[in-house]
C-alpha cells in the first residue's frame, strides 16, 4: 500500500526546501512522512605502492593509519547524516507534522529507493545535491537515475519552497497527460487550488476538444481551471506562462518507462527540470 511521503535529504542547501515540501505534502495528503539519508561508499584515491620506497614495518604502520582514517571518515559521515536527519525532523514537527520518521541507509540512492518503492506514495528530491553550487544549469547526478528507475510521483524542488497557491499542468492530449489530469483531480494534494491547463501547439478543433475535456474533468473535481492553447517552443512557453501567472508549482504528465530515455536526453520535461524557477511534480 502506497502511504508514505519520502523525502531524500543530504548536506546540500536544498535540504530545507525538501523538508518544507515534504511537510506540506504530508499534511495535505494526511500521510506519514519519512526522511531518508543515504551514505554511499565514496571511492578513495588509489593508494600508491610504497613497497620500494619505505621499509616493511613503516609500510604496515602507514596502512594501519590509513585504515583508521577511513573508519573515522565513515563515523563522521554517519554522524553528519544523523544531524541532518534530526534537523529535518525538527523542522517538520515545527511545520505541524506528527511523528516524522528518519531512515539512514548505506549503499546507493537508486538501489535504496528501489527497495522502498512499494511503500512510497510521493517521493521528494532536491534538484541538485551537495555539489549544487558547482553548476547551476546541471541536474544532480542522482536525479536522472532516480527518474529512470522509479514509477512513483516525484516532486523535484528548487532551493526554496513555498506552499503553492496556484499550479499549472502541462497538457498535450497524450495518454500520459490525461492520466496526469486524473491524478490531479483525485489527489488531495492540490484540493482547492486553481489549476491552470496549458497546451503548447496548434490550436485545432482536435486539440481544443482534448483541452476542453480535461478542463471539464478538473472543474467537475472542484478545481478552478483556466485553460489555454499557446504556440511556440514548449519549455519557453511554459516558463513564460508560469512567470506571468505567478504559478508556484508545475505538473508534468506521467511518463512510462519506455519514454524515460527520451525524457532525459532532450524532452520538454528535462528542460523544465533544468531551468524551472519553481518545483516540478512528475506524475508517473
Amino acid at each position: 500500500m502506497k502511504t508514505l511521503v519520502l523525502a531524500c535529504i543530504d548536506g546540500s542547501n536544498y535540504a530545507p526546501a525538501v523538508g518544507d515540501a515534504a511537510a506540506w505534502a504530508a499534511l495535505r495528503l494526511e500521510a506519514p512522512l519519512s526522511f531518508l539519508h543515504v551514505l554511499s561508499k565514496v571511492e578513495q584515491p588509489r593508494r600508491a605502492d610504497l613497497s620500494g620506497s619505505i621499509g616493511l614495518g613503516a609500510r604496515e604502520t602507514l596502512l594501519e593509519e590509513l585504515a583508521e582514517l577511513d573508519a573515522k571518515r565513515g563515523k563522521l559521515a554517519q554522524e553528519h547524516g544523523r544531524q541532518i536527519l534530526a534537523a529535518a525532523k525538527e523542522r517538520a514537527r515545527n511545520a505541524g507534522v506528527d511523528s516524522p520518521e528518519v531512515l539512514q541507509r548505506h549503499g546507493g540512492l537508486v538501489e535504496t529507493l528501489n527497495e522502498l518503492e512499494g511503500g512510497i506514495r510521493l517521493l521528494i528530491l532536491g534538484r541538485r545535491g551537495e555539489a549544487a553550487d558547482v553548476a547551476k544549469e546541471h541536474l544532480g547526478s542522482h536525479l536522472e537515475r532516480v527518474i529512470r528507475a522509479m514509477s512513483r510521483p516525484i516532486l523535484v524542488t528548487t532551493a526554496e519552497f513555498r506552499a503553492p497557491r496556484r499550479i499549472m499542468l502541462a497538457f498535450d492530449g497524450s495518454a500520459s497527460t490525461r492520466k496526469g489530469v486524473d491524478m490531479v483531480a483525485a489527489s488531495p494534494l492540490f484540493k482547492g487550488l486553481p489549476c491552470h491547463l496549458v497546451m503548447v501547439g496548434a490550436d485545432t478543433a482536435d486539440t481544443r476538444a482534448q483541452l476542453e475535456q480535461a478542463r471539464r474533468d478538473l472543474e467537475h473535481a472542484g478545481f478552478e481551471t483556466p485553460a489555454v492553447i499557446l504556440p511556440g517552443e514548449a519549455s519557453s512557453v511554459l516558463s513564460q506562462y508560469q512567470q506571468e501567472h505567478d504559478i508556484d508549482l508545475m505538473v508534468m504528465g506521467a511518463y512510462g518507462h519506455s519514454r524515460i530515455r527520451h525524457l532525459l536526453i532532450g524532452s520538454t520535461t528535462t528542460e523544465m527540470l533544468r531551468k524551472s524557477s519553481v518545483p516540478l511534480l512528475l506524475l508517473r
